[in-house]
């Protein structure tokens, strides 16, 4: 799996640092930033679910 973000899209709900902390954390200004682009198997549903749960569909992720 890899993760990437489109920062411009991000509407900082927080709901990726909340849902996947391990992958997704927020900057000063409350934009997602990835801490990790290939999350560990045991990471992955939860990096799923934050890219579902994103209110502006700005995680892209590929793979399996």
């Amino acid at each position: 799996m890899h993760v990437t973000i489109q920062q411009e899209r991000c509407v900082t709900s927080g709901r990726c640092a909340f849902t996947a902390p391990e992958v997704f954390t927020q900057n000063d200004d409350g934009l997602v930033e990835v801490l990790t682009e290939r999350p560990a198997e045991d990471q992955q549903g939860a990096v799923r679910e934050a890219a579902f749960l994103c209110p502006a569909l700005a995680i892209e992720v590929k793979g399996d």
